[in-house]
């Protein structure tokens, strides 16, 4: 731990910020750190580990707990996994930031919201994609909806893709951490994943991007192999999928498909190490491994 001034206010503490699937968790998360921690995609369910962003600055540590959307459709392992890890995030923060989309409220939202509650933690509503509703006043009758659900500590309109607002969101958070006298990370921690796995999670996020509905969710990426030579990292990447012909789709005619992903995956990781990136990918089949928990856990995915 760092100590700080004993002359400066600080506060620092843990909030989760939660909410159904799709609904601009991640990209928040990415925006109040000012770089990317968390993958982002149009998919539902991109999100599938817990992941701490941390963010420090003069007076205040806030440390972000991205977390899988929770949603009431279980049908494999895996989205049982995703809602436990959810709903344990909840447990020991100081805040939670529950993320719903301006105008629209679900069974999803419900369940979200009704794990708040049970968990008995302070909550802030952050109302995402209000650059989308083009009559601001229409908003209002939503807020009264939301201030009549819950006793929110606050009703914060923003955009997450667009950053509206988010300043005023930070400050709501910052005033309702803890006082502290210590941080809780080194200041100069962004967040508690590895090279290793953040690599793999890029390599995920052009998956999702770049292939169909559904074949994304029967995909996960193991990393066999990272290491440093000559200031190049060097990464070998399998990406498992359950049937072969998920592995035709992911590799593509000719090769293209797997081709494009790769491309796309090494600048973002290029990107996030500040070098260069010698990435090799290949498609194996690994039958049923999405419902099959020990193999999750091998994979790195958590138990809530």
């Amino acid at each position: 731990m760092t100590d700080t001034p004993e002359s400066r206010e600080l506060r620092c503490g843990f909030v989760a910020i939660v909410g159904r699937p799709n609904v601009g968790k991640s990209t928040l998360l990415n925006h109040l750190l000012g770089m990317k921690v968390s993958i982002v995609s149009r998919k539902p369910q991109t999100t599938r580990n817990r992941i701490l962003g941390i963010n420090t600055r003069d007076n205040f540590q806030a440390v972000y707990v991205d977390t899988p959307g929770v949603h009431a459709r279980e049908a494999r392992q895996l989205n049982r996994m995703l809602n436990r890890n959810a709903t344990a995030a909840l447990q020991g923060v100081d805040l939670a930031v529950l993320v719903v989309e301006a105008g629209r409220w679900t069974a999803d939202d419900d369940l979200v919201l009704s794990r708040v509650k049970q968990a008995g933690v302070p909550a802030i509503a952050a109302i995402n994609k209000v650059d989308l509703v083009p009559n601001k006043t229409e908003l209002l009758p939503y807020l009264q909806s939301l201030s009549d659900r819950h006793a929110f500590e606050a009703l914060v309109p923003i955009s997450a893709e667009r950053g509206v607002n988010l300043d005023d969101l930070e400050a709501e958070i910052i005033r309702r951490l803890p006082l502290s006298e210590t941080l809780l990370f080194p200041e100069d921690q962004v967040t508690d994943r590895s090279e290793r796995f953040l690599v793999a999670e890029l390599v995920r996020e052009q998956l999702m991007r770049q292939l169909g509905q559904e074949v994304p969710y029967s995909t996960t990426v193991e990393i066999e192999r990272f290491r440093y030579e000559r200031g190049v990292a060097h990464i070998n990447a399998a990406i498992l999928v359950e049937r072969d012909g998920q592995k035709a789709i992911v590799i593509g005619k000719g090769g293209r498909q797997l081709k494009q992903i790769g491309q796309r995956a090494r600048h973002s990781i290029e990107q996030l190490l500040g070098r260069r990136v010698y990435l090799e990918l290949w498609v194996k089949v690994r039958e049923g491994w999405a419902d099959d928990s020990r193999a999750l856990r091998s994979l790195g995915y958590e138990e809530g």
